[in-house]
């Protein structure tokens, strides 16, 4: 029988320990959900819960639609495992990808595909948004190696300052930079704004951009009708049945890898390994259904805790990043599968220990106990950082982590701790493939679609609509006469002047020919003209 949390007492505590860890020695992980606030009475009362959940995800790999919403397939397990996908055409469709991307960043980093200029590619500018960025991002961050590989730029937002300091910063090498585009559908405005900005840059600099421009997308997108016409250097599938949060096993994250001289058949093989152990239909002896019970326990059911996400490691500095959109985007919703009104997710956020000892812990400690955290650490340390005198820099880093868990129980506070033997590509697959599977299973708890994202559509919408308002906005003001907000609001039929303001600051703020008089603190007496 599971004794219940209790923070003050040392005997009970180490029997949880003893009674809640888990352990795969291939892959070398240790999973301790021993420090949340979870019984025997929680785990009885989950039990159907996890039958139905573990039986749901039986049916997904097996080919179920398992994104009612948008009527798709849900294979992001498949890109690991590809003999478990549905028929063999996808099966060596997947086969041939990872060979082809393979093949891709050998005869890139080896020299034998050049820019088109006849000299080795010296950089990669990766164009993505969300996962299509977020993913890229974690692979080159936590495998690439000093001197490794090429090194990687990102335009992974349309803010044209970040643009403007990422293209001056490859001013003189962007004749031999790599340029990947990433979009699933091809229809998406920021990776589309990005390449037009990369495009043009790099032709005004010398570039040829057919020789030197990549698409990661779907067969017959927007974006491959663009690569194939204008005869794109590469282009490497997407498939529908894969969400761009859950991508980075595919050539979104694999290429990447690729192009930085990573393991990727590792990155690959951990993540199936951990698939296949977190298959598993017993709740203590699956590492990805423990998380879940932990998280469902911890915030009641209704995500009333946030997840605080530390990793002891600076290779893992962007994970809580990458987390912030596989927890969030697939869990925060409004309703549950059967249309009712329920607000679900849980909240992300976090860096690295031992930095955020400096920064947040006080709170987590004495403040608000409206959190849980998750401790992640690797074990192994480099052999080229000796110690010097009696200090070692890895016993500092496994103390302060060991002292913050403590603290934190001191104070009643919940946590879960993620040990990692070494890390490296094989243990990345796998610490993404367990907390998929944990998302992937609390859905089900709570009854959630995990793989649609209606807020994130609802937003792209909302800014379609702003930017045909401002379309209509500056087409009414180029006829040079002046007028307030309120003229323009009834011009244009808007239910109010806001949007227009918010239009107009923007406009007034940059050298785009507008004319303002008034004061800007009392929006209502302001006039605009176009001069």
């Amino acid at each position: 029988m599971l004794a219940n949390f209790d923070g003050s007492n040392a005997e009970i505590q180490w029997q949880r320990f003893c009674d809640l860890l888990w352990y795969e020695s291939d892959l070398g992980i240790w999973l301790d959900v021993s420090r949340m606030a979870i019984g025997q009475a929680d785990l009885d009362a989950l039990a159907p819960r996890f039958e139905l959940a573990f039986a749901a995800m039986a049916a997904l790999e097996g080919g179920a639609i398992a994104n009612p919403d948008e009527q798709r397939q849900v294979g992001h397990y498949w890109l690991r495992t590809p003999e478990l996908a549905p028929d063999a055409t996808t099966t060596a469709h997947i086969n041939a990808e990872v060979e082809r991307i393979e093949t891709f960043g050998r005869e890139v980093l080896d020299g034998s595909l050049c820019a088109p200029n006849g000299q080795p590619f010296t950089d990669v500018l990766w164009i993505g948004i969300g996962g299509s960025g977020l993913g890229p991002l974690l692979m080159v961050r936590a495998l690439q190696e000093e001197g490794q590989g090429l090194p990687f730029h990102f335009f992974d937002n349309v803010d044209p300052a970040g643009m403007s300091r990422t293209l001056a910063g490859l001013d003189g090498r962007l004749a031999t930079t790599l340029v990947v585009v990433v979009s699933k559908s091809g229809g998406t405005p920021e990776p589309h704004i990005g390449m037009e900005q990369a495009q043009a840059r790099l032709e005004a600099r010398g570039g040829q951009w057919a020789g030197q421009a990549v698409a990661v997308t779907m067969l017959d997108s927007k974006l491959d009708q663009v690569a194939v016409a204008g005869q794109w250097l590469r282009r490497f599938d997407m498939f529908d049945w894969v969400g761009g949060r859950t991508s980075i096993t595919s050539a979104v994250g694999l290429l990447p890898a690729a192009l930085v001289g990573a393991d990727l058949r590792g990155f690959l093989a951990g993540a199936a390994r951990m698939d296949a152990l977190t298959r598993v239909s017993d709740l203590l002896h699956n590492p990805a259904a423990l998380m879940a019970a932990a998280w469902f326990v911890a915030g009641h059911g209704q995500g009333k805790r946030d997840m605080v996400v530390l990793p002891y490691r600076d290779r893992l500095e962007v994970f809580s990043r990458y987390l912030q959109q596989l927890v969030m985007e697939s869990l925060g919703k409004k309703h549950d599968r059967g249309g009712e009104v329920v607000h679900q997710g849980i909240a992300v956020y976090g860096n690295k220990g031992s930095t955020d000892q400096h920064a947040y812990v006080q709170q987590l400690r004495d403040g608000i106990d409206n959190f849980f955290v998750t401790f992640i650490e690797a074990l192994e340390e480099p052999s080229d950082i000796p110690p010097i005198g009696d200090e070692i820099p890895g016993d500092f880093l496994d103390g302060f982590l060991q002292g913050t868990r403590s603290a934190l129980m001191e104070g009643g506070r919940q946590s879960l701790s993620i040990t990692l033997r070494r890390f490296d590509a094989t243990a990345l697959g796998a610490l993404i493939a367990l907390f998929e599977r944990a998302v992937g299973l609390y859905a089900d708890l709570v009854n959630v679609n995990a793989y649609d994202q209606p807020g994130v559509e609802a937003g792209k919408k909302a800014a379609a609509l702003i930017l045909a308002l401002q379309e209509r906005l500056e087409a009414l003001l180029s006829d040079g006469q002046e007028r307030s907000l309120q003229e323009l609001q009834q011009a244009l039929g808007t239910d109010s002047p806001e949007s227009l303001f918010w239009i107009l600051r923007h406009l007034c703020a940059n050298p785009r020919g507008y004319q303002v008089t008034g004061d800007w603190g009392s929006p209502a007496a302001m006039k605009f003209a176009k001069v």
